[in-house]
């Protein structure tokens, strides 16, 4: 019998390999295919990723690289096509892809958009590192016109990853082979060499938008604060999506219909309270819980406060409200208590100082 193998030190073989890519070209192609192969071979994953931009449940196809020629002469190719036929009724998607720190480009999406218009697709769907800070709404601003006849949709890295991760740990696949596929998915997003990014950072003018804060000379038309206030809503869409992913949850952040209707409004109003309040303000909500979370910034005390607000038992004597709530606060660490107060002082002189 010959000796022991040690094969710990070795790389296993897997469906979908992240070495040997040597540009970037070819990173997003190989995203590409992986992607699509997994949405046309795990039936719930497909559904669920293609639902979101409005097409049926039925039989998923997917190609890669189609080329194209418009009437007026130019060839463009989609990196890839999403068909779905169900009964005589029949859908489809040119998709656009970007990886790593590559954005989207204007004239490209126009073009397939115009493709999508003469050939009769449904939609044009772009997937990239950039994340929507509005949900529903593209990251990049195209010709309105463009898109009268044809939809525009917007789907990160990130939210595919979230996707994936929700599909098969919390909602499940039925298959048992799909699931397996569906996990080498992820475990390939999960890589760094596949080009899928999580948010980052805050952007180069982060400081000195916060130290304007702080020293209270930052003013409304400030482009540079503009630029951190659509910053600080792609930090909370990125946290809504590692919530999810960590919760088996839909998580959401809660926005006005005037917010979600018009992004520019939600920037407006996070530049407003940055000016005025020197906070940055968001809402999570997480299904099934007790309140939302407010998470908020503040810039000029350098603390992340994050806060649930809860009714109050409405009955009863003050007395029996205060132990209810000193019942919800057993396990709180109180670190500015007055010399020699309890925590039970504490929460009794809150709430004469509220009164």
């Amino acid at each position: 019998m010959g000796n022991i193998i040690d094969e710990t030190q070795w790389e296993i073989s897997r469906l979908i390999p992240i070495s040997g890519m040597r540009s970037v070209a070819e990173q997003e192609q190989r995203a590409t295919s992986a992607l699509l192969a997994v949405l046309s071979s795990v039936d719930e994953f497909g559904h669920v990723i293609s639902k979101s931009f409005g097409a049926p449940k039925g039989k998923l196809q997917t190609f890669i690289e189609v080329p194209f020629e418009l009437e007026d002469g130019r060839k463009v190719r989609p990196d890839g096509v999403i068909l779905i036929r169900k009964g005589k009724r029949q859908w489809a998607a040119l998709l656009e892809v970007k990886t790593g720190t590559n954005e989207l480009d204007r004239a490209q999406i126009e073009s397939y958009l115009d493709v999508a218009k003469e050939q009769g697709f449904d939609c044009v769907v772009t997937i990239s590192n950039q994340i929507s800070r509005i949900p529903g709404q593209h990251p990049v601003t195209v010709d309105k016109r463009k898109v009268r006849r044809v939809s525009l949709h917007h789907i990160s890295w990130s939210r595919i990853l979230t996707e994936a991760m929700l599909q098969k740990s919390h909602r499940g696949v039925s298959d048992v082979d799909q699931a397996w596929i569906l996990g080498e998915l992820i475990r390939y997003l999960q890589h760094p060499n596949a080009g899928s990014i999580d948010f980052s950072d805050m952007g180069e003018h982060w400081v000195s938008v916060r130290d304007a804060v702080k020293n209270g000379i930052l003013r409304s038309n400030d482009k540079y604060a503009i630029e951190v206030a659509g910053k600080w809503e792609e930090l909370l869409s990125f946290v809504v999506l590692q919530l999810g992913r960590k919760l088996g949850a839909d998580v959401q952040e809660r926005l006005t219909k005037k917010e979600r209707d018009d992004m520019g409004v939600r920037i407006a109003n996070i530049l407003s309270s940055m000016v005025n309040k020197g906070k940055m303000p968001g809402t999570i909500r997480i299904p099934n819980t007790v309140g939302d979370i407010s998470l908020t910034v503040d810039l000029r005390a350098q603390q992340v406060i994050a806060s649930v607000t809860i009714d109050a038992p409405k009955l009863g004597k003050n007395k029996t409200k205060v132990n209810w709530l000193l019942r919800q606060l057993k396990t709180v660490s109180y670190t500015h208590l007055r010399a020699h107060e309890t925590r039970e002082d504490r929460v009794c002189r809150l709430v004469r100082e509220k009164k």
